[in-house]
């Protein structure tokens, strides 16, 4: 029996397969609603045979999106329009899940083919953008946040609850929150972007206090029998990578006494002159690492994209789950393409039937 094929059990979420979609944001939200374009995107994964589907970054506030087209779910409105994709990807047998999130300084953006950049000063699409200290990414990103106060800080940490109960309340199953990728929790906690002199500065114990405090605050209001995770880069590959994947882990120990039940391992991305060593399943070893210091399951993306890679990352104890993201994008049935290619004639799910008769009965390609 395949490893990447075998169930996977999180509380009382049941997995078809170690096979997850990550969050791939589609920048094609109207005011934080989705629309049709998601419904069909969510729905025609879903319908491959992935075990998970996890639903874009999904700001927990206006502030909070990436871009303008980004999702939302700081209304009810918004919350309702994810209902049909919530049933689609269940109807296909798959577990709905959804990342909630904050983008800080990396807010107020452009789309990336209409530039990736900050919208300009004066364009009445941008707003300002907020961070533990008024510090911009640089680069492409150059606008000066707005240094939070501990006012701000406690709203944003209630958006993320108020986000939260109303993910539960349009029916997903698996919660994410997103302290990955430069973005506000992961702002904190990075030396880059934080230089504050109060609890939320300094220490290792400081700098995480916001995200456990979040967690936390998620935690209450989210159901114990449903997986609470989250997104974390745990290195930044900025010359300090032995201290921060020190730190990362002390914090992956905290997150799990707050209740965490699994952490998506990335990359920080908080500096723009980051070496990142890009490479097939480069971050596994480190999630490894990570699982079995912190006594955490783990996933992991980034260039795990076939499926002799998907099931040597799973086989090796190296990661519970694949985030399987591009090579969904190229073809939504990856999972019954892997199931071929590692030798599986008859996946554990069945496709639905205008495409099963033909792919099942003619094996095609």
């Amino acid at each position: 029996m395949s490893a990447l094929f075998e169930p996977f059990k999180l509380k009382d979420v049941s997995l078809r397969n170690r096979i997850a979609v990550p969050p791939m944001c589609q920048y094609s939200a109207v005011d934080g609603v989705i629309n049709d374009w998601h419904h069909v995107h969510l729905a025609q994964i879903a319908r491959g045979g992935a075990g998970l589907v996890i639903a874009e970054a999904t700001a927990v506030s206006p502030e909070g999106r990436i871009t303008p087209g980004c999702a939302g779910l700081w209304n009810d409105a918004q919350a309702d329009a994810f209902a049909p994709s919530v049933a689609a990807i269940k109807a296909a047998g798959a577990v709905p899940g959804i990342q909630i999130a904050h983008a800080g300084r990396k807010a107020s953006a452009n789309r990336p083919w209409e530039g990736d950049d900050h919208i300009a000063e004066g364009d009445p699409r941008g707003w300002q953008t907020i961070a533990p200290s008024a510090i911009p990414f640089g680069a492409h990103l150059p606008k000066v946040p707005t240094a939070m106060t501990l006012d701000d800080i406690a709203r944003v940490r209630e958006d993320f609850v108020a986000a939260a109960k109303r993910a539960l309340a349009a029916g997903f199953e698996w919660l994410e929150l997103h302290f990955a990728h430069g973005y506000l929790g992961q702002s904190f906690f990075s030396t880059h972007s934080n230089q504050r002199t109060d609890a939320y500065g300094g220490s290792l114990e400081n700098r995480s206090r916001f995200l456990l405090e979040t967690l936390a605050a998620v935690r209450k209001v989210w159901p114990e029998r449903l997986p609470l995770t989250a997104r974390f880069g745990v290195i930044e590959y900025d010359g300090r990578d032995a201290e921060t994947l020190a730190e990362s882990i002390e914090l992956a120990k905290g997150f799990k006494r707050e209740g965490l039940d699994m952490l998506s391992v990335s990359i920080g991305f908080s500096t723009p002159t980051a070496q990142i060593p890009w490479a097939p399943a480069f971050l596994a070893p480190i999630a490894q690492r990570v699982r079995r210091e912190a006594g955490l399951p783990v996933a992991s993306a980034w260039g795990i994209d076939t499926p002799a890679l998907a099931e040597r990352s799973v086989a090796s104890e190296q990661l519970d789950l694949v985030m399987v993201g591009r090579a969904h994008l190229a073809n939504p049935h990856w999972p019954y393409y892997a199931a071929r290619e590692l030798g599986i004639d008859r996946p554990s799910w069945t496709l639905p039937a205008p495409y099963a008769h033909w792919l099942e009965r003619y094996k095609v390609a």
